[in-house]
C-alpha cells in the first residue's frame, strides 16, 4: 500500500510508494515480461522449427525460428520510443500498465496460434508468429526502462544501484519459471503430445501472471522525480526529439555499455541450448543406423555436431546456471554502490573478455565442462546486468529519462541481442562444430563495451531526483 511523505513540520503531504510495493511492482512486471520472452526463446529452439517450418532442413528451420526471434529486437527500439514518449509525457505508472498488457496479450495469443501443418495456415501461421513476436518486442521495449525508473526513482539516497537490481531479478526468475514449466510439460507428456499441444501451456499460463502484475501496478503513485518535472512545467512536448537533440551522447554511450551484456546473455541461453542438445556425430550416426538410414559421406561432412545432451538435462543445467545469475545480480548492487558503476563494470567487462577467450575450453570437451561454463557465464551475467538499471537512467535528466534509457537499452538489443544467436550458430557451423569463434565474438563485444565505459563519466553521485533538463 502507499504511504505518505512527511513535511518538514511533520505533517503528511504527498503519497509515496512503500519500499515493498516498489520492489514487488518492479520485480513482478519484469518477471512476467521476461517469462513471456523466454517462453518464446525456449520454444524457438525446441518446437517452433518443426511446427512453423516443417519443410526446411534442420539447420535452416532453426535459423528461421531464430530470425523470427530476432524480429522482437527490431521492434524494441520502436517500443522504447512509443512507451518512452508516454512515460515522459504522462508518467511512469500508466505506461508500465500498458506495456504489461501488450506483452501479456501477445504471448497469450501465441499459445492459441495454429501451426503451419494446419490446412490453410502454411504461410499465415509463420506470418502471425512474426506479428505477435513483434508486439512482444514492442512491449519489452517499454517495460524495462519503466521498471528501472520505478525502482531507482523511489530508492533512498545511496541505494539506487541496490534497488535497481530488483527489476533486473525479473530476468533470471522469469527464465527459471518458463523453463521449469517447459521441463514439466516435456517430462509429463510424450514427444507427440508436447508437439501437439503441450508447448502452448507456458504461453497461455502467462495470463495468470499478467493479472497479478496489473493489480500491483494499478496501485502505484508517481515518483517524486516525475512529479517535480510536472511541477516545474518541464515536460517535453516530444521527448524523443529532445533526447536526440541534447542527449544523443548518453544514448550512444548507453547503447554500447549494454552491448556485451546482451551478447553474453543470448549466447548463454539460446545458443548454448541449441549447441548442447544437438547430437554428437557419433550419436547422429548411431541414430541413423538404428533407423535404417545410415548417413552418407556427404551428410557426415556437412554435419555440425553439438554436445548430445538430452533436452531435459540441458534445461536443468541452464536453470542451475541461471540461479547464479540471480544471486550475482543481487550481489552486484552493493558492489556498484561501493566502487561506483563505471569502475565496477569495467572489471566485470574485462572478465567477460577473458571468459570469451577461454570459451572453447568449457564448451567443447563435454557435459561437465559445459556446466562449469554455464556457472561462470551466468555469474558474469548477473554482475554486468544488475547495475544497468542504475547506470543507464542516471545518464539522463528526469524529463527525458524514460525515453533516453529505453532507447539506449533497446538500440543495444537490436545490435547486440538480435543477431547474437544467429551469428553464434553461423560461427559454430563455419567452424565445423567447434565453438572457438563464438568465444571470439563474445570477447570482441566485451572490448566494445569496455571502451564505452572508459569514455563515460561516473554517475553514482549525481542528483537524480532534481536533475531536470
Amino acid at each position: 500500500m502507499s504511504s505518505t511523505a512527511p513535511s518538514k513540520e511533520g505533517e503528511s503531504t504527498k503519497p509515496v510508494n512503500s519500499r515493498g510495493k516498489v520492489i514487488f511492482a518492479s520485480l513482478i512486471g519484469t518477471t512476467i515480461e521476461f517469462y513471456d520472452f523466454y517462453a518464446y526463446a525456449t520454444a524457438s529452439v525446441l518446437v517452433f522449427p518443426k511446427l512453423f517450418f516443417p519443410d526446411a532442413t534442420d539447420i535452416n528451420a532453426l535459423l528461421s525460428a531464430f530470425a523470427i526471434f530476432g524480429v522482437a529486437f527490431f521492434a524494441r527500439p520502436i517500443g522504447a520510443v512509443v512507451f518512452g514518449h508516454f512515460g515522459d509525457k504522462i508518467g511512469r505508472k500508466g505506461t508500465l500498465v500498458a506495456s504489461l498488457l501488450t506483452m501479456g496479450i501477445a504471448t497469450f495469443l501465441i499459445g492459441l496460434l495454429p501451426t503451419a501443418s494446419m490446412p490453410g495456415w502454411a504461410i499465415l501461421a509463420p506470418i502471425m508468429l512474426v506479428i505477435l513476436r513483434f508486439f512482444q518486442g514492442l512491449a519489452l521495449g517499454g517495460e524495462w526502462s519503466g521498471a528501472a525508473l520505478l525502482a531507482t526513482e523511489n530508492a533512498p539516497e545511496g541505494k539506487r544501484a541496490i534497488y535497481g537490481t530488483f527489476p533486473q531479478l525479473g530476468a533470471p526468475i522469469g527464465f527459471i519459471i518458463a523453463n521449469v514449466i517447459f521441463i514439466w510439460m516435456n517430462v509429463s507428456l510424450s514427444a507427440e503430445e508436447f508437439l501437439a499441444w503441450g508447448w502452448r501451456v507456458p504461453f497461455i499460463l502467462s495470463a495468470v501472471l499478467v493479472v497479478v502484475g496489473l493489480y500491483v501496478r494499478l496501485k502505484l503513485v508517481e515518483s517524486a522525480s516525475f512529479t517535480k518535472v510536472i511541477e516545474q512545467e518541464k515536460v517535453q512536448k516530444v521527448p524523443l526529439a529532445a533526447t536526440l537533440k541534447s542527449h544523443w551522447r548518453p544514448v550512444v554511450a548507453g547503447t554500447f555499455i549494454m552491448f556485451a551484456t546482451y551478447v553474453l546473455f543470448y549466447i548463454m541461453t539460446t545458443f548454448t541450448l541449441s549447441y548442447g542438445t544437438k547430437p554428437t556425430l557419433a550419436g547422429a550416426q548411431a541414430a541413423a543406423e538404428k533407423a535404417g538410414t545410415p548417413m552418407t559421406p556427404e551428410q557426415v561432412a556437412a554435419f555440425v555436431p553439438g554436445l548430445g545432451i538430452t533436452r531435459s538435462d540441458f534445461l536443468w543445467m541452464l536453470i542451475i546456471g541461471v540461479v547464479f545469475f540471480g544471486i550475482f545480480t543481487v550481489v552486484s548492487g552493493p558492489l556498484a554502490e561501493k566502487w561506483g558503476r563505471r569502475k565496477f563494470l569495467l572489471g566485470v567487462t574485462a572478465g567477460i573478455f577473458v571468459f570469451g577467450a577461454l570459451w572453447f575450453t568449457m564448451f567443447g570437451p563435454g557435459q561437465a565442462a559445459a556446466m562449469v561454463g554455464l556457472i561462470v557465464g551466468f555469474t558474469l551475467m548477473g554482475l554486468t546486468f544488475g547495475p544497468m538499471a542504475a547506470i543507464l537512467p542516471e545518464l539522463f535528466p528526469a524529463n527525458v529519462r524514460y525515453t533516453g534509457s529505453a532507447v539506449a537499452y533497446n538500440l543495444s538489443s537490436m545490435i547486440g541481442a538480435a543477431p547474437a544467436s544467429f551469428v553464434a550458430i553461423a560461427l559454430w557451423s563455419a567452424a565445423n562444430g567447434s565453438t572457438w569463434l563464438v568465444g571470439a565474438y563474445m570477447a570482441a563485444a566485451a572490448v566494445v563495451t569496455f571502451i564505452a565505459l572508459w569514455l563515460t563519466r561516473e554517475t553514482k553521485d549525481m542528483d537524480y531526483e532534481n536533475n531536470v533538463a
